[in-house]
């Protein structure tokens, strides 16, 4: 199969066997003509890692404002994009108009394979960290959102609650914990490249003999804890706990000292996409203040928009201590992350 195929080494020729792009396109505006353009293609297909919930949620949103265009959500995890679009284009079938995944990788190599099309909405021009934006204005960071530790509080008492990664490897949370995939999850890949980086391969060892339940998407140990089946969760997206926390859920997070895995979801335009305006628009839409704050406020995400207010009773970002990725460090390791994680946890 395609994914089988571009290994970390194909990866890394690619990265270094092309020249440099030219510099981004000149930022644009949402104007009237390109909603007219938008509304005659009247559809727009986005492909995202993000919880399919939060997702629809933001489509929706779309669909209030443009009622005409149609908005069809194509949800799995980061890997399962990422191979998707690679079986698509080489294979010249283009579905896709915008995606969204949690692996910064994935838009390095859509990147450098010509897969996307620069262009830079005014805000993301305006606004947003540097360090957040391509520089040649493929991408952006759409989303950001930790990967937590986090706990069934009528479960596990506080007492008994781990502290530190390392608390983990104690036999009292044997057959309690329940952990996502990094051959499946951006997520989860970016936040065992840190934590391998930061406590060392010995501890994903010692970690795979503790009778993990093992998922796939970092969207499901939370749902795991939701439905009682595990008492703790090694890691999962941190929006997904902060809206079981807002349903009632008796779930709280651990930020250890050691810190926590950040994960950014880039976002961008294909440059394929079959409906190339309606593309242009949503892409827009996705930087806009209003959908920024719905993914903070329902979706319990990350954002990058300088007037997003965060929900009152989170711990803001500034707070955490942060554990972060750089992709091209991150990319050459992607083969042995792996192989020693099915080595550890067998899968």
């Amino acid at each position: 199969m395609w994914f089988k195929t571009i290994t970390a080494a194909a990866l890394g020729m690619a990265f270094g066997a092309l020249p440099a792009l030219a510099e981004a396109p000149a930022p644009y505006q949402v104007t009237p003509e390109l909603e007219a353009a938008a509304r005659q293609e009247g559809k727009v297909v986005f492909y995202t890692a993000t919880d399919v919930a939060v997702a629809e949620k933001l489509a929706g949103l779309f669909r209030e404002k443009y009622p005409e265009i149609q908005v069809q959500v194509e949800r799995a995890g980061s890997e399962r994009v990422f191979q998707r679009i690679g079986q698509e284009y080489t294979s010249g079938i283009y579905n896709a108009d915008v995606i969204e995944t949690s692996d910064a990788v994935h838009f390095q190599y859509f990147k450098r394979e010509g897969w996307l099309e620069p262009m830079v909405p005014q805000v993301v021009a305006d606004s947003w960290p540097a360090e957040e934006k391509d520089p040649d204005g493929n991408f952006a960071a759409y989303r950001a959102h930790l990967s937590v530790m986090a706990y069934r509080t009528d479960l596990l008492p506080e007492a008994d609650a781990p502290k530190t990664w390392t608390d983990l490897l104690d036999p009292k949370y044997k057959g309690k914990m329940v952990k996502a995939h990094p051959g499946y999850s951006g997520t989860v890949m970016t936040a065992t490249f840190v934590l391998s980086q930061t406590l060392g391969w010995d501890w994903f060892e010692k970690l795979g003999q503790q009778n993990v339940m093992q998922v796939q998407s970092s969207t499901e140990p939370p749902k795991k804890l939701a439905q009682g089946e595990r008492a703790l969760e090694v890691d999962g997206n941190e929006y997904n706990v902060f809206r079981l926390q807002d349903e009632g859920v008796p779930i709280k997070i651990v930020y250890p000292a050691e810190g926590t895995p950040l994960a950014v979801g880039n976002a961008a335009v294909l440059a394929e996409a079959p409906n190339k305006n309606a593309a242009k628009l949503f892409y827009a839409f996705l930087f806009s203040r209003e959908a920024q704050q719905l993914n903070s406020d329902f979706g319990g995400l990350r954002s990058f928009h300088p007037e997003v207010k965060e929900k009152a009773g989170r711990t803001p970002l500034k707070d955490i201590k942060v554990l972060e990725s750089d992709p091209e460090k991150l990319e050459p390791m992607i083969d042995e992350i792996k192989a020693n994680y099915e080595k550890y946890f067998g899968t």
